[in-house]
């Protein structure tokens, strides 16, 4: 199966509109955003995934009640604060990240085979203990200058940094 991974969209619409397309070019079967979309009008942008959505909250939504339903009337689910995600046999964390004592304890709990956050706005993918931490970077690309996207393989944990504009 393959997983589209995303953060830090930051009301981009442009780049989300993009970041999606290039999802749906790949072919994956579920997105996982880490947070940080911003305002609610975002999902109009997101909801042209063509995989299943599962997203949880970051640390910049102000408007979480109206977002939360938003992506209820698309038929994607915005979990809270945090995700678990059981597919092809892995358990997956799904956090935006910026409570860094939060990500580093389950990062070393080893409890999940994939953590995938966001917040830094810096794509990385690293190897800690048994964990394989996954940060897609920013779509909107704001910070870095760089609009990107994962793909993650979850029978393979094999993961891809995809530049998209």
């Amino acid at each position: 199966m393959l997983l589209g991974l995303m953060a830090d969209t930051h009301d981009n619409i442009h780049l989300i509109d993009r970041a999606v397309e290039r999802l749906n070019e790949e072919g994956v079967e579920l997105v996982l955003h880490a947070g940080d979309y911003v305002s609610p009008f975002t999902v109009d942008h997101l909801r042209g995934v063509k995989a299943k959505f599962v997203g949880v909250y970051g640390n910049n939504e102000a408007e979480r009640a109206l977002l939360k339903r938003r992506f209820q009337e698309a038929g994607m689910e915005l979990r809270g604060y945090f995700a678990e995600i059981r597919c092809s046999g892995i358990r997956i964390a799904l956090l935006h990240g910026h409570e860094a004592e939060l990500l580093n304890s389950l990062i070393r709990s080893e409890a999940f085979d994939v953590v995938v956050h966001g917040h830094t706005h810096k794509a990385e993918v690293k190897k800690i203990g048994e964990t394989l931490v996954i940060n897609p970077g920013e779509v909107c690309g704001y910070l870095t200058g760089r609009c990107t996207i994962a793909v993650l393989d979850a029978e393979t944990l094999e993961c891809r940094i995809l530049d998209v504009a």
